[in-house]
């Protein structure tokens, strides 16, 4: 199955520290028999709202495919780092569709625009009656 995980990182931790907690939840995901697809850092920025009195955080998007038994160890491991302000796992649905598409119609056309009518469609000039003086 294909899953999402967002995570908040802690803005005090040093950027080293930052790339290595990044590594470790990847190679979790690759240990556990998933495969990391994409690994998206938007970087710091700022919370809707507090959390632990903090305003900012760093914000960090994998992809991934695993078991449905991975997000489970996955949310284990994150709550247990004190680096970690907030975390999601959802899992990605496929779109997929069960509509029929619709038969195309032919154009409506109005009573003016039939065959033979056309000269009609047009607007005619009235000429302007004479005033009378």
């Amino acid at each position: 199955m294909k899953y999402e995980l967002i995570y908040i990182i802690d803005t005090t931790v040093e950027e080293e520290a930052r790339k290595a907690l990044i590594q470790r939840f990847s190679d979790l995901i690759q240990s556990n028999g998933g495969e990391v697809e994409k690994v998206d850092e938007w970087g710091k920025r700022h919370l809707a709202y507090t959390i632990d009195y903090k305003t900012e955080g760093y914000y960090v998007l994998v992809t991934f495919t695993a078991e449905s038994t991975l997000p489970r160890e996955l949310e284990r491991n994150l709550e247990i780092s004190e680096d970690i302000i907030r975390y999601l796992v959802t899992r990605v649905e496929e779109k997929r569709s069960n509509v029929k598409p619709r038969a195309v119609q032919p154009a409506r056309t109005f009573p003016a625009q039939r065959a033979g009518e056309e000269a009609a469609a047009t607007p005619v000039e009235t000429p302007a009656e004479p005033v009378e003086e």
